[in-house]
């Protein structure tokens, strides 16, 4: 969606190792945000964005206007039930269904071999994997790691409307992440235990905090016992701004 950050051109640079031709989509989605979510207030820096795209040798930039992507009369939308239910889902009901709608539209349009996606959003990353996969949607979907400052914070557009002490309390996620991620490697598998330790960190810094969940990996279903691959998953409010990161952790064979 713009106002591109480190994180975005990790995924450049990864897809121009890889592919011939490389096409950057850039589409503020108004159909995945909800009515009182930060819509108008998103960061939009559409000169600066083409001037790091064009240094990153970038093919083509697709940015349309809304009214090229939601035509006189749209109604259709894509929607998944069970992933899209937990998680982000629970605070965002209708979030997902504009993220696979205009995701479909995006590879309607530019029919790419390959997509790829940072995994800082584990769970869009997911539904958009099993988007392709059930709508038999010819395009393999590469999900690559989150990238972080060298705090730990994960890297995100909405970054930049934080204040210098919001950034900092902002930390409390990665921090309570990997507390509980060491306690998971010293033997801790039960996932009340493990939430306990994140939720140390995140309660007494964040303003709000709409979910902290354990998952399993795949299903992205609550378990009770982190006895398979699972994801460690934060969505926190501070000074108004929504974050979300995860770390996936998964049992020694």
């Amino acid at each position: 969606m713009g106002a591109l950050h480190e994180g975005h051109l990790s995924l450049v640079r990864n897809a121009r190792d890889r592919c011939d031709r490389l096409v950057v989509s850039i589409f503020v989605n108004p159909s995945q945000f909800g009515p009182d979510e930060d819509f108008d207030d998103y960061p939009r820096e559409l000169a600066k964005d083409m001037d790091l795209l064009q240094q990153e040798g970038v093919d083509v930039l697709f940015s349309p206007r809304r009214d090229q992507i939601y035509r006189d009369g749209h109604q259709t939308r894509v929607s998944l039930h069970q992933l899209t239910a937990p998680l982000c889902g629970l605070n965002r009901p209708d979030h997902f269904a504009g993220v696979t709608t205009i995701v479909a539209i995006l590879l309607q349009i530019i029919q790419p071999n390959t997509v790829y996606l940072g995994r800082k959003d584990y769970q869009q990353f997911r539904i958009i994997e099993r988007m392709v996969q059930d709508l038999f949607i010819p395009t393999e979907v590469v999900g690559l790691p989150t990238i972080r400052e060298r705090d730990g914070l994960a890297l995100s557009s909405r970054n930049a409307n934080l204040s210098e002490q919001g950034r900092k309390r902002a930390n409390s996620i990665i921090r309570g992440l990997q507390n509980a991620k060491d306690a998971f490697s010293n033997g801790t598998t039960s996932v009340d235990t493990l939430r306990n330790i994140i939720a140390s960190e995140v309660k007494k810094r964040c303003d709000a905090v709409h979910y902290i969940a354990i998952v399993d990996k795949k299903t992205l279903q609550p378990i009770d016992n982190v006895n398979r691959p699972a994801v460690m998953a934060v969505a926190a409010l501070i000074e108004g701004v929504r974050l979300i990161d995860n770390l996936e952790i998964e049992p020694i064979q």
